[in-house]
């Protein structure tokens, strides 16, 4: 397998660098302005003063005070990121997006012919920075995991390749932070386990590794050997529909919670329809004032479209969290589970906690 991990540099802060020479070589972060802005992209500029993607837009401005902020326009970056498919289309058909910035390409069997991975991905950089005026970093190697840790190593521009024969030797190497899947969160955890380095993690046994992280456990085992066997999919099928909204003040009053979650509902209508979706389960998130998350989730038995099927639930899931004494900041609700019912009967429902990658509202992107 040859696969190519290609992730573009800086890529919102740089379409707006090169798209306006004044802000060429100045702090940037490009997110909504407000008191609860998200920092979308940082400029590398910016990340010299510790502004990062996900962090808050005033803390941002005072790490670094002559931070400039830049309202985000999407269907511009969308626009480059079809121009960057439309290159990714004459080397192969099998590229799976991640975002509107990176994506995987398995080139093993390639349009032109080209023997390398590394060849192809040096062309394909090539063609991006004539093409975009933007640069990109790459990651070569022969499965996912590796070639996306690749793409991140040697940035902005570069380009890495992990042999089969240097695996290991590269995983073992590795903080954990750097491999796939472990967040801030898992790595603590694991640091109380005494797991710092890929090889740490190597050591350590899958019943372990199971009993500690569940079916993440065997994940972790595998990347650990440098085992990946996930193919790139080029046909991608929509699971979850979502919207979530950040509020300037936090609310926690009755009224006002109702209010903002029938607004809720129906935008999360809206997008149903426009992507013509159909899901059986729904998740309300819920982000409190200290920062706490939580969600909750119902199945039903029939397929959630309507205002009508939607806004009782989402009145059931709220009812069962305590908001009065612990204002909420962020509120969201997803619709998902597009397969079968399960075997559910008529009336049924199922609680469960799920996890769900929610999307902004567009005045709220972030």
């Amino acid at each position: 397998m040859k696969i190519i991990h290609v992730d573009m540099d800086q890529f919102y802060a740089a379409v707006e660098q090169r798209d306006n020479p004044e802000l060429k070589g100045k702090p940037i972060a490009v997110g909504h302005d407000a008191e609860r802005g998200v920092v979308s992209t940082a400029s590398y500029e910016a990340r010299q003063f510790g502004v990062h993607s996900a962090q808050s837009i005033q803390v941002a401005k005072r790490l670094c005070p002559q931070l400039i902020i830049v309202e985000p326009h999407f269907q511009r970056y969308k626009e480059v990121s079809a121009q960057l498919h439309e290159i990714f289309h004459d080397y192969t058909d099998l590229i799976e997006p991640i975002s509107l910035d990176e994506a995987f390409l398995d080139v093993t069997e390639n349009k032109k012919g080209i023997e390398l991975g590394v060849d192809i991905a040096r062309e394909i950089k090539q063609r991006i920075r004539e093409t975009t005026g933007l640069t990109a970093s790459a990651g070569v190697s022969y499965c996912k995991f590796l070639a996306k840790i690749a793409s991140d190593w040697r940035k902005p521009d570069g380009l890495t390749i992990i042999h089969p024969d240097k695996a290991l030797d590269f995983i073992a190497q590795l903080k954990i932070e750097k491999i796939w899947g472990i967040g801030q969160k898992t790595a603590e955890k694991m640091h109380r386990m005494g797991i710092f380095t890929g090889l740490d993690l190597r050591n350590t046994s899958l019943s372990r590794l199971s009993q500690e992280f569940g079916k993440m456990g065997q994940m972790f085992y595998d990347f650990s050997r440098g085992i990946d066997n996930r193919p790139v999919i080029s046909e991608w099928e929509r699971k979850s529909v979502s919207c979530e909204q950040t509020f300037e003040s936090d609310i926690s009053e009755n009224s006002i919670v109702t209010i903002h979650l029938y607004h809720t509902v129906l935008e999360l209508v809206r997008r149903i329809e426009k992507n013509d979706f159909e899901g059986r389960t729904l998740t309300l998130k819920v982000k409190f004032l200290d920062f706490q998350q939580i969600t909750r989730s119902i199945t039903v038995d029939h397929i959630l479209r309507t205002k009508d099927d939607i806004l009782p639930l989402a009145k059931q899931l709220i009812q069962s969290v305590e908001f009065h004494s612990h204002p909420i900041r962020l509120l969201g609700l997803g619709v998902s589970n597009p397969g079968n019912n399960g075997g559910l009967t008529s009336r049924q429902v199922v609680w469960r906690e799920l996890e769900l990658e929610f999307e902004p509202w567009p005045d709220k992107e972030q």
